[in-house]
């Protein structure tokens, strides 16, 4: 029952993904999209293992009720997710930053 949550919230991280592989649209080269790739898989194995863990901290706790399992699953899943593709936009953007700002220095041939 611990992956019941990872099936109800696919959808939404796919839809979080796609609008993360398609914004911006510029530069689309090689580096880029290796990176982006990189992270969305990094972000989908950490929300497994984050899932899993939820699920079991909700087991173990006595206290807590049945469906408390699957709620913890759930936020951990999430949470370790967007935390990825939190990360992930904030290093793609002051790297995109740094590669413009490189490009727009390079002398231009024949313009000295």
């Amino acid at each position: 029952m611990a992956w019941l949550s990872l099936v109800l919230f696919l959808p939404w991280f796919l839809l979080l993904g796609t609008l993360y592989w398609l914004f911006p649209r510029q530069p689309r080269d090689a580096p880029r999209r290796l990176f982006d790739a990189t992270a969305l898989v990094l972000a989908f194995v950490l929300s497994i293992v984050a899932m899993l863990w939820g699920h079991h901290i909700g087991v173990v706790q006595d206290d807590a009720g049945p469906i408390w399992r699957q709620v913890l699953a759930v936020l951990y899943a999430y949470g370790a997710f967007l935390a990825v593709l939190v990360g992930a936009l904030l290093l793609r953007g002051a790297w995109l930053a740094r590669r413009a700002t490189k490009a727009a220095s390079k002398p231009v041939p024949g313009s000295s």
